[in-house]
């Protein structure tokens, strides 16, 4: 999927080998406009906005791919007003999935912190540190493990493909599959790098304040969530922004080492979905000017 200036576009190869486009117009709603020009809310509301439209994009993906239902069944459901319905459902279901992994990564390793090392330290500052270290072990391990699925590992060869095509636009060169070809896997700007900031911006932010059981640091954990968030997108724009300074540039590493397992090498095909899905969603953004 690729977001342009005026439309989402998501590209999928079918079975027969023909590819098919989903494109979103993206609507501009004034309040939210204005919620994205406000630093520390923009994060909040771009990370739910980024997981409703994701979710829809990985439906229309799904069911693109998904063998045993032909076009006239689809035409049907169009029809129906099903697919409507179901976009908006499976949006819901995006939001409503990222903020439950949310709170799940936000209050299980505080969890298992208290229960295995609460007497280790007398400052809390150390339990916010194993809390942090943690969240990272399960996060890379939950990653690790379902990227060993045939499904998640096609679906990361495809986010590698993404990155690919996106390098090779920003270096000028033409987008062809031996061009496109060359380019890292890896680019500064992924969501993936969000992930590993608000763990860090987490640890960080917990430090600032103090409670005197499990239950009152399970409710700071909840209440902080929307700051860890918003925080932690304003760090990976401000990190974004010095990519090119020769020392500071090391502090978007984390979140590029994340990628060596949120991305995999693609393949020839895919990487010509990918070009076929940047190159429909630049002429729509031309058609819509």
């Amino acid at each position: 999927m690729f977001a342009g200036q005026t439309v989402h576009v998501t590209a999928v190869r079918r079975k027969d080998e023909s590819i098919e486009y989903l494109e979103v117009p993206k609507t501009e709603i004034p309040w939210v406009q204005a919620l994205k020009k406000i630093p520390f809310i923009r994060g909040i509301v771009g990370i739910v906005e980024a997981s409703a439209k994701g979710a829809q994009h990985l439906n229309f993906s799904a069911e693109t791919f998904a063998e045993g239902e032909d076009d006239t069944k689809k035409e049907e459901k169009k029809e129906s007003g099903f697919s409507l319905t179901m976009i908006l459902g499976v949006a819901v279901i995006g939001v409503i999935s990222f903020l439950f992994g949310k709170f799940v990564f936000t209050l299980v390793p505080p969890a298992i912190e208290q229960l295995i090392f609460s007497g280790m330290f007398k400052n809390q500052i150390g339990h916010n540190l194993l809390e942090g270290l943690i969240k990272i072990i399960l996060l890379i391990g939950y990653i690790y493990f379902i990227s060993l699925t045939p499904m998640i590992k096609r679906l990361f060869q495809y986010h590698g493909a993404e990155h690919k095509v996106i390098s090779a636009y920003e270096a000028g060169v033409d987008l062809t599959v031996e061009n496109v070809q060359k380019f890292s896997t890896l680019h500064y700007r992924c969501g993936s790098s969000f992930i590993v900031f608000t763990v860090l911006v987490g640890v960080i932010l917990y430090s600032f304040f103090t409670y005197d059981s499990f239950v009152e640091r399970i409710v700071q954990r909840i209440v902080l969530l929307p700051v860890v968030i918003g925080v932690s997108y304003e760090v990976l724009r401000f990190t974004n922004n010095l990519r090119e300074v020769p020392v500071l540039r090391y502090l978007g590493y984390p979140g590029l080492w994340l990628q060596k397992l949120t991305t995999k090498q693609p393949s020839d095909d895919m990487v010509e979905v990918s070009i076929a899905s940047f190159n429909r969603m630049r002429e729509a953004d031309l058609r819509n000017k």
